[in-house]
């Protein structure tokens, strides 16, 4: 279940309470597709997870303003856990972050990392990175999604 939106001062949107929310994709839908300019992103991040999921992908996890009450968010940013990936069909284009991931956002809307590479010259991984408020440093939540589960993600079967 994703929570409702709190006030962080110092950021300039409300944001996800601190914490890994797990929802559906039907969840995130229903919350974070208020426009047209998010239900395109929305569809990219569905198509990036399908290919993930049938790359044995498990569970990504969703940040950036796409989860926050920004009204038109240029992006979202993702990240996906690499354990059970079978890299031969994975999409390349999931591993190209060259030209601040230009092929990522041209064909999925937003940007998506491993969730277990550095995402900053510490050596801070992207699910921990995720789920600090680039404005504040304070903690803030992030979405997780079940990919193995998820019914959007299901194969469908036609006769």
């Amino acid at each position: 279940m994703i929570p409702d939106h709190i006030d962080l001062p110092g950021s300039p949107w409300p944001i996800l309470p601190p914490g890994v929310h797990l929802a559906t994709l039907a969840e995130v839908e229903t919350r974070f597709t208020s426009n047209s300019k998010r239900r395109v992103q929305f569809t990219g991040f569905i198509a990036a997870l399908a290919n993930l999921r049938g790359a044995g992908c498990r569970r990504a996890f969703l940040d950036g303003s796409f989860v926050t009450a920004k009204p038109r968010p240029g992006d979202y940013d993702a990240c996906w856990d690499p354990t059970s990936v079978d890299r031969a069909f994975l999409d390349p284009v999931l591993l190209t972050f060259e030209n601040n991931r230009a092929a990522q956002k041209a064909k999925y809307h937003g940007e998506l990392f491993p969730s277990t590479i550095p995402a900053d010259r510490a050596g801070t991984i992207f699910l921990d990175f995720f789920q600090v408020d680039r404005f504040t440093g304070a903690p803030k939540g992030i979405v997780a999604i079940n990919l193995s589960a998820d019914p959007m993600l299901q194969p469908t079967v036609t006769s």
